[in-house]
Parts: structure tokens; sequence; C-alpha cells
């Protein structure tokens, strides 16, 4: 089952969403293996349960999860999203999937009862990008401390920083 298939599926199922299906990475040598389709943030669970337990998809991996900021993106309508990269282990197929969300609080569902190892995925573009997932188990900071009031990989923070460096005493080898 290819991936026009998938969205042939998701379609029929859910007549009310457009999936706005493209290719992930538009080139004229690739067939169509790797498509993109997005999802509502309030239709998320939904979909994504579906995407995991219908025997024609069976999508029993989330292979990736990242944010991506859409900030000063040509024709970009929203600021941040969520993509999601799923694989059927069993059927032999992918699909990924975005979902977007805006400024000032980028807030999606949680995945992790769908696929738990969404768990750290979640966490770490809560902390570096600033989006919050609803019903994670455990949503806390993962690479930078609890105090830390900024989101380093958006692209409106600073390239050196916003002073944590100064806050840091230079260890030296003799000091260390």
């Amino acid at each position: 089952m290819n991936a026009n298939s998938i969205v042939d599926i998701l379609t029929a199922k859910f007549r009310d969403i457009d999936f706005a299906a493209s290719p992930l990475m538009p080139r004229e040598d690739q067939a169509d293996e790797q498509t993109c389709v997005r999802v509502p943030a309030d239709r998320l669970i939904e979909v994504m349960s579906f995407l995991r337990e219908d025997e024609r998809c069976s999508f029993e991996q989330l292979c990736d999860l990242s944010g991506v900021d859409y900030l000063n993106f040509p024709k970009a309508r929203d600021r941040f999203a969520v993509v999601y990269a799923l694989l059927s282990l069993s059927l032999g197929h992918r699909i990924w999937v975005k979902c977007f969300v805006n400024d000032p609080d980028p807030t999606v569902p949680s995945v992790t009862s769908i696929w738990r190892g969404a768990d750290w995925m979640e966490r770490e573009a809560f902390d570096l990008m600033g989006i919050t997932f609803t019903g994670h188990p455990d949503l806390r900071r993962i690479l930078t401390w609890d105090g830390f009031k900024a989101h380093p990989l958006r692209k409106d923070y600073p390239l050196r920083g916003r002073g944590e460096r100064e806050d840091y005493p230079v260890l030296t080898t003799e000091s260390a």
C-alpha cells in the first residue's frame, strides 16, 4: 500500500478534515513514498489513534517527533508545527503528520497514550521550542534548567544566547 492509499483511507474516515496531502520534500525523481498530511490540533488524538489501530494503516512506530519554527518563512500561515514521522513495520509504509500551532501558547495534545516513545521527544520539543503537550505524563525541561525562560531552537532566539554563559564560572584544568 502506498501513501496515497493511506490518504484515501483518512479522507474516507474523516470527511470533515482537509488533510492537504503533499510530498514531504517535493522532487521530480521521487515516488509518492514520502507523503505529509495536516491534522488540526483538536483532532490529533482521534486521527493518530486511527492511524495506529486501523489494520489498513497499522502505524505501530512513531519514528520521530520534532518541532519546527516557521517564523519569517515565505507564505507560512502558522508559527510552529509538530511533525510526526510514522512507520508501519508490519505493512512497510510511512507517513508524516504535521500539526500547526501558534503563539502565544502553542499547544497540542500529547500522543504518549498512543506511542509511549513520544515521551522524551515531546519533552525536547517543549524545552527547546516552547510547544506544550497537554496530557503529557511528565512535561518538564529535558536539556535546559527549570528557571530558564527561553526556548533556544526558536528562530527569534539570539545566536549567542541571552547571557546564559555569563552565569557559569570559567573552569580551567587547574580549577577542575
